[in-house]
């Protein structure tokens, strides 16, 4: 990191510095402004870069566990066959007759204890 004083430098220069290093820019010795190149970043980068609130997503993020890919993978295997056994059990076989589907006998205790 370079420290360069307001009145010894102009922006070209300082933007010349920030290319291969941070530069601070101090006026009276206190510290006014940073320089940072960004160059080969997009706008997201940029932005992101300079978000705080990301950066606590990032550090939350890298505090909890961390799980094997392979243990990743398991997880979305079992999860897409749950959900697609649970799809399976919903479709009733005579679903496009429009009879209407029997009550179970603790279905019917129940709404008649609420009576």
């Amino acid at each position: 990191m370079k420290v360069i004083g307001l009145q010894d430098t102009n922006l070209d220069s300082c933007i010349s510095e920030a290319r291969q290093q941070r530069v601070v820019i101090t006026r009276n010795g206190k510290p006014v402004a940073l320089v940072v190149g960004v160059e080969g970043l997009d706008a997201e980068q940029v932005e992101l870069g300079a978000n705080p609130t990301f950066w606590e997503l990032i550090t939350r993020r890298r505090r909890q566990r961390a799980i094997t890919r392979a243990l990743l993978e398991q997880r979305i295997d079992r999860s897409a066959k749950g959900r697609s056994e649970a799809a399976q059990q919903r479709v009733a076989p005579d679903a496009g007759s429009g009879a209407p589907e029997p009550v179970s006998s603790a279905r019917k205790r129940r709404s008649r204890r609420r009576r």
